[in-house]
């Protein structure tokens, strides 16, 4: 039997203790003629059964706040550990963030580190041949003008020798 029924259980039957009581006879109905023995013998059981009726509420009443207390305690907690890893993610989405900027600015400097020196070399080699050529051409100039003094100072050579060149 759940809490209470039985309580209202023996009020209903006072209450129609008192329905089927005798009205008396100078009486418009408002008044009732009981026997005084069955309602004493009501109140006395709803006496007996209120207070353990009364703690079985509180009982309830008091798991009910308990539940309700465990639940609001795993729904903070289960809240707290989404924000917690909510965190995290954001945390090592700016750490993938922060890394994949140093390493676009490492291949920039790369890039540009590449290109400087593939400039300067360019420049080194253009500048080592403009030496060699001038070098190349003086040279050429001496020889010639060696090869012209030897024919100018020689005379007729002699050919006969067979010396290679």
């Amino acid at each position: 039997m759940q809490p209470g029924e039985e309580i209202e259980s023996l009020v209903d039957e006072l209450e129609q203790i008192v329905n089927e009581g005798k009205s008396p006879l100078m009486d418009n109905g408002q008044k009732k003629i009981v026997d005084a023995q069955d309602v004493y013998e009501i109140l006395d059981e709803i006496r007996r059964l209120f207070p353990q009726e009364f703690q079985d509420a509180r009982r309830i009443l008091k798991e009910e706040q308990e539940t309700l207390d465990r639940a609001q305690q795993q729904a903070s907690s289960i809240i707290a550990d989404a924000q917690q890893q909510a965190m995290i993610l954001a945390g090592d989405q700016e750490v993938v963030r922060l890394a994949q900027q140093q390493a676009d600015g490492v291949r920039d400097q790369a890039a540009q580190y590449e290109r400087d020196t593939r400039y300067n070399a360019e420049e080194y080699a253009d500048t080592v041949l403009a030496h060699l050529e001038e070098n190349l051409k003086s040279l050429t100039g001496s020889v010639s003008r060696v090869r012209q003094t030897l024919d100018e100072n020689s005379g007729a050579r002699n050919t006969t020798n067979n010396v290679p060149w």
